[in-house]
This record gives C-alpha cells, sequence and structure tokens, in this order.
C-alpha cells in the first residue's frame, strides 16, 4: 500500500492528494535543547570547541589589571605570551603558561567590554 492506496489503483492526482491529506497533520517533535536561548549557566557550552558552539566566539579576552602596589591599570591579554610588567613600579603583573596567563596574587583583573 501506498499512502492508503492498492498498488493496481495507480491514479496520480489520487495518491498525490492522498499524501498530501495524510501528512499535513502537524508533527511536533520537542528539540533536546532550546536553540533560541541556550542556558549559559549549564557551562556545557563553555566547554566545548570554538568552532563547534553554537554561536562561535573565541576562548581568549582582553582584561585591564590594576597593579597591587601602583594602583595603576594596564590592558592584558589573556592568552599573553611574555610576561607583562606594570609600567610604574615595574612588578610583575602576569606569567605566561602553555594557555592562560596566571596573574600575581594581588592583581585584580576585570574584563573589556567589546
Amino acid at each position: 500500500m501506498i499512502c492508503g492506496l492498492h498498488r493496481n489503483n495507480w491514479d496520480s492526482r489520487s495518491i498525490l492528494t492522498n499524501c498530501i491529506t495524510v501528512q499535513s497533520e502537524p508533527c511536533e517533535m520537542p528539540l533536546a535543547r532550546d536553540l533560541l536561548y541556550p542556558d549559559p549557566q549549564k557551562g556545557k557550552e563553555r566547554e566545548r570547541c570554538k568552532l563547534k558552539r553554537l554561536v562561535q566566539q573565541p576562548n581568549s579576552f582582553f582584561m585591564d589589571v590594576k597593579c597591587p602596589g601602583c594602583y595603576k591599570i594596564t590592558t592584558v591579554f589573556s592568552h599573553a605570551q611574555s610576561v607583562v610588567v606594570c609600567v610604574g613600579c615595574s612588578t610583575v603583573l602576569c606569567q605566561p603558561t602553555g594557555g592562560k596567563a596566571h596573574l600575581t596574587e594581588g592583581c585584580s583583573f576585570r574584563k573589556k567590554q567589546h
């Protein structure tokens, strides 16, 4: 049977209309997650590769780092590959590692806005 018709009753119009009427019922298939409003609280999106996220975004960012000695603010890249030194008192603000740079103790930071 094809859409409720026997093979010996081949009428292309009736097959087409029967298929359309049979399949025109709304089909509800719920998604596993909401694509419009992904939940940032879960952190699963953040753990994914930067290219395979729902919305691609980099892992790196710029930040303002405040020196604990002279309170001057210096802009530092999160994945800096060289030692960043304060301009005012020449103390080390962050040390490079294989990935993100580690801030020295006492330094406070905030992410820069776009």
